[in-house]
């Protein structure tokens, strides 16, 4: 019973921890205050601004193409090489499985500067010209996010029947035609949750994107500015506007959202599976 009580309270406080600044920050995007701990009176008015930002909505929308983009990318990249490591002989995938976890645990800003390095090389010496731009931004967005699409398909390759593609092939099926028709829906929930972790990653990223972005997108001639770069730019000369509380609450409700939807997916597919289940077992 002690246990159980020391349990909960771990639970709940660890929850109030991730969440409460969150809530704060919320329940602030209800008053025009400048700072956080202000409160100015109940008003919508930082949503209406929001829109009406010039500097918040470019960033916002570099942000959201650079993460459908490089999320897009990375899911087809690492579902793809997710089902040809499983298709390897043992050796062979464990050799990928390690080298796909290396960016995993490796420090980003390891990744960044080698990118950089990497950039400035083939610029200078292949090239002869400047590469930092939208590509070389997604580039690195993608090499961040691929690993985490492969580790999120894996697992639901692993729990697949390896027969159902074989049957496919022997019923007349051609390669693709299985991997499309019969492979892809028994890992589609790990192909989803890939691309919802990618758009997460990429969203939230500063670092690799401050190293390898360029000149172009909604900025024009200007270097590259997502919102993550945005902010960390503001706060060096003055308080972070009101309107990214605003922001921020709408990007957290439209990620609530997201994961609610895919967990009824993932329940509703399960249930069909366990009823279609049980009635080729009525059947036999």
């Amino acid at each position: 019973m002690v246990k159980k009580i020391f349990g909960q309270i771990y639970i709940w406080l660890i929850l109030i921890i991730m969440y409460l600044p969150i809530l704060i920050l919320m329940a602030f995007s209800f008053t025009d205050a400048v700072y956080v701990g202000q409160w100015n009176g109940f008003t919508f008015d930082l949503y209406p601004a929001l829109f009406q930002n010039k500097e918040i909505m470019i960033a916002l929308g570099n942000t959201i193409i650079i993460a459908i983009t490089s999320a897009l990318v990375s899911t087809l990249l690492g579902t793809s090489g997710a089902i040809g490591a499983f298709y390897l002989k043992k050796g062979f995938r464990k050799s990928v499985d390690l080298v796909t976890q290396i960016p995993i645990v490796n420090a980003e800003i390891v990744m960044a500067l080698s990118l950089t390095i990497l950039f400035v090389f083939l610029g200078q010496y292949i090239f002869h010209a400047q590469l930092f731009s939208f590509w070389t931004l997604l580039i690195g967005h993608v090499v961040l996010s691929l690993p985490f699409v492969y580790i999120s398909v894996k697992p639901k390759l692993q729990q697949m029947d390896p027969s159902l593609y074989e049957a496919a092939l022997d019923l007349g099926a051609t390669p693709k035609t299985a991997i499309r028709k019969v492979l892809i829906p028994e890992i589609l929930p790990g192909i989803l949750s890939g691309f919802l972790l990618a758009i997460t990653l990429s969203l939230d990223d500063f670092i690799i994107t401050a190293f390898t972005r360029g000149t172009g997108l909604l900025n024009g001639e200007a270097n590259i500015e997502t919102l993550s770069t945005l902010i960390q730019a503001t706060i060096k000369k003055r308080p972070v506007p009101a309107e990214m509380r605003a922001l921020t609450t709408i990007i957290f409700l439209a990620v609530v959202v997201a994961v609610v939807c895919v967990s009824l997916y993932r329940y509703y597919q399960g249930k069909h599976k366990k009823t279609h289940a049980q009635e080729r077992m009525s059947k036999l």
